[in-house]
């Protein structure tokens, strides 16, 4: 059995059907940002696994990026965007040792 969202009603007040139209727009925008976020991470661990350290260190630079955009976007706190580059950093580096070891 599928359970459903109520229907919203409608605003009254055309500042509220704007606010509802922009709402629509800037939600498809973080969910894209979000999903891209989620894609860069999991890029750089599939190379982590994989062992293979410089398509890592090339996925980790893409993630930089995209993490930094999003925390700046307030997508995601920058608090959190700030650990998950650490942690990626730290298998990354740990890949780079365990091949030269």
């Amino acid at each position: 059995m599928m359970a459903t969202k109520p229907k919203k009603k409608n605003p009254r007040l055309a500042s509220g059907r704007k606010r509802a139209r922009q709402d629509v727009k800037l939600n498809a925008a973080n969910t894209s940002l979000r999903s891209k976020y989620r894609t860069a991470v999991k890029n750089v661990e599939k190379a982590v696994l994989a062992g293979d350290k410089t398509k890592a260190a090339e996925a980790f630079a893409r993630a930089q990026s995209v993490v930094d955009t999003v925390a700046d976007k307030g997508i995601f706190h920058k608090n959190k965007a700030s650990r998950d580059k650490s942690r990626l950093a730290a298998k990354v580096k740990a890949l780079a040792q365990a091949v030269a070891a």
